[in-house]
């Protein structure tokens, strides 16, 4: 099914003959069951405008994105933009919007070169906006462009109160565009190519009186029939469920920029971030059952996913105890924290390494990354009930790092967990809690002057993860 939009309202009219034109198609009345043609025009302000400030092309902006995001929601597979002006910042839209936007210039341009030779005199009727910009000169530079002399006349039948595009499709308006035409005739022009939507209004009358002249809605339309669906292949975007905690997600996307070989702004990776602090203890609801934060993790996800997210992340290690339920009703992938960390210490440390875990009692309690660890080899031990209290405190306690702290007492209790790991034979450490790599901000592993040891940072582990997906998309 070839679902087409079309945008009306930058001149009525003329979008209404682009829509008309296109349910006349031949291809298109033969298999009326392939095609869903919709067409949306709302309130446009700039309505009456003849393009001759800079604000009237910022408003057509404005009302073209917005149409371009409601197709989307619309599962639209093409647009089509019936305004030439408008078509002077087609590139900006199509950056933002995964339909794509069939381009008129190039619609006509392939018209013209099966119709007619290169250096082909073309008679040119179009705003003073798009005559003045450079569209014409970069799509038509294989013909020579002929102008009519008398340019206000032009615009002052379209545009005037009694003009084109209020609906007078004949008398003054008629007789002007005729006069247009004949000059051009008159130069040498073998075809008259009105870039100018409004004028495919009196193609027709213009005929009869032997102009040759180019329906553009016509070829329009039956170019954006001809060709297939193009798929757009749009910046990678990453979710993140923020909140979770807030200071860890500050954190989380401050280690994508750091880990993201960025020469300028536009190299680093679009990310979208639904902070939802409100989303339940994940620890509370795992170890005292107290409420249960799936659905609200899952309605963040589907807001990430509803703004185009390619993929998801959740930095906080706990969350994850609830991501295999989630990801079954999702339609983006969740990039697993626990997964890639098992991966990175497989990879960094060989199968068999133990490794010490200090978490949240949910996270442990969940047997998340047991599960995962014991998955790939690798083995595991965790704090016992003393220094697991301790490790608690250092999140949770009111000088612990959810507070904003992030030395003195906080500090002195995660390094005796640290301390009770090696004890434990521990090889390598996870700081299974996002808001413990904030206490080792250099990331340089754990030194004291009895013990060394690495810390895995699982953020850091997912962010790099993020950024070799964003890098394997382009």
């Amino acid at each position: 099914m070839d679902k087409i939009a079309v945008i009306g309202g930058l001149g009525a009219l003329s979008g209404a003959d682009l829509f008309f034109k296109l349910l006349k198609n031949k291809e298109a009345l033969k298999n009326q069951k392939n095609y869903h043609f919709i067409f949306e025009q709302q309130p446009y302000s700039q309505i009456e405008s003849a393009l001759f400030e800079e604000q009237d092309i910022k408003s057509r902006k404005f009302y073209t994105f917005n149409l371009c995001k409601n197709f989307e929601q619309n599962k639209v597979s093409k647009i089509l933009l019936p305004c030439f002006a408008s078509h002077s910042f087609i590139d900006e839209l199509q950056k933002e919007t995964s339909i794509s936007i069939v381009n008129i210039f190039d619609a006509i341009t392939n018209y013209l070169s099966l119709k007619f030779e290169k250096g082909t005199k073309i008679g040119v009727l179009t705003s003073s906006f798009v005559k003045e910009s450079t569209l014409l000169t970069k799509y038509f530079q294989d013909y020579e462009l002929i102008y009519p002399t008398n340019q206000s006349q032009l615009m002052h039948a379209i545009y005037a109160e009694t003009g084109i595009k209020n609906g007078y499709l004949d008398g003054l308006p008629l007789e002007y565009v005729y006069e247009a035409c004949l000059e051009l005739k008159a130069k040498g022009c073998e075809v008259i190519l009105p870039c100018i939507t409004e004028i495919s209004l009196l193609v027709n009358q213009l005929w009869k009186r032997g102009v040759p002249i180019v329906d553009v809605n016509q070829v329009y339309a039956d170019y954006a029939l001809a060709i297939g669906n193009i798929p757009q292949l749009k910046p990678f975007k990453l979710g993140i469920v923020g909140g979770v905690g807030p200071s860890a997600t500050v954190d989380f996307m401050n280690k994508i920029i750091q880990s993201t070989p960025a020469k300028k702004d536009q190299d680093h990776i679009k990310m979208i971030v639904e902070q939802n602090p409100q989303i339940p203890d994940r620890t509370a609801n795992l170890i005292h059952n107290q409420t249960d934060p799936t659905i609200a993790l899952f309605s963040t996800c589907k807001k990430l996913e509803a703004a185009g997210a390619n993929a998801i992340a959740i930095p906080c290690n706990t969350a994850h105890a609830f991501v295999k339920e989630i990801q079954d009703h999702l339609n983006v992938p969740i990039v697993n924290m626990i997964t890639t960390t098992a991966e990175y210490i497989l990879e960094n440390f060989g199968k068999g390494t133990i490794v010490g875990l200090l978490a949240t009692s949910g996270t442990i309690q969940s047997k998340v990354y047991f599960n995962v660890l014991t998955h790939f080899g690798l083995q595991i031990v965790v704090p016992d009930e003393t220094h697991q209290n301790l490790v608690m405190e250092s999140i949770y306690g009111e000088m612990g790092v959810k507070a904003g702290y992030t030395s003195g007492l906080c500090k002195e209790q995660i390094n005796g967990g640290v301390n009770h790991l090696i004890k434990k034979n521990a090889q390598v450490i996870i700081l299974g809690c996002t808001e413990l790599p904030l206490l080792f901000p250099q990331n340089q592993g754990y030194n004291d002057t009895k013990f060394s040891i690495e810390l895995i940072d699982p953020t850091l582990i997912l962010a790099k993860k993020v950024v070799q997906l964003a890098t394997q998309s382009l």
